[in-house]
């Protein structure tokens, strides 16, 4: 039976992971105005759509932002981490606890997804300058908000690009960061994907 819910509680983990990430990347990417007629960007519609519609008519955007994006992503978070932990056989927390653990996942996933975006940036930069793949094109729409700021921090260095060193250096300190909170608020370790 223990392998029964070993296996559910990775089919669980997987799932809600994949979709929030799916939610997140739509999120980010509207945010970042990347091109919405990239074929991976109507691929993120076209999954996330079946639930995220009925919430988009119920809320509002706010400044550019879909909060409805944003909440079902708390809030799908929330209900897979009640799912792993009634499988686990402990008490659930509070519902207040378990938001604040599903923030705390969600952020952690924002800020994952940003490291391994402007890693795999530099990555390409060396081995396909130039390359007009509609993923390459996408995942330079999504990091180029994130690294410009840093970018006008440093001084031009003859065509070398520094800035994704502080960007991983301010990732790691809202890791850090998160990762006092969720010992704030008892959030158990390796419960959550980004903490």
């Amino acid at each position: 039976m223990a392998a029964f819910v070993d296996v559910v509680l990775l089919i669980t983990r997987t799932l809600v992971s994949l979709y929030v990430l799916a939610l997140l990347l739509r999120l980010l990417l509207q945010v970042a105005r990347a091109d919405f007629y990239n074929p991976i960007s109507q691929a993120l519609v076209r999954v996330t759509n079946p639930l995220l519609r009925p919430l988009q008519r119920a809320m509002p955007r706010l400044a550019g932002i879909d909060l409805a994006a944003l909440t079902l992503a708390v809030a799908l978070q929330a209900a897979g981490l009640a799912l792993i932990i009634s499988l686990l056989n402990h008490p659930l927390p509070s519902v207040v606890t378990l938001l604040l653990w599903s923030l705390l996942g969600v952020a952690g996933m924002v800020l994952n997804l940003y490291f391994f975006a402007v890693l795999a940036a530099i990555v390409l930069s060396w081995v396909a300058p130039g390359s007009h793949h509609p993923a390459v094109l996408l995942l330079h729409q999504l990091v180029q908000p994130v690294m410009a700021p840093f970018r006008r921090l440093l001084p031009p260095l003859g065509g070398l690009d520094l800035s994704p060193i502080l960007v991983f250096l301010a990732i790691n300190v809202v890791q850090v960061l998160l990762r006092h909170g969720a010992m704030a608020v008892n959030l158990p370790a390796g419960l959550m994907m980004g903490i």
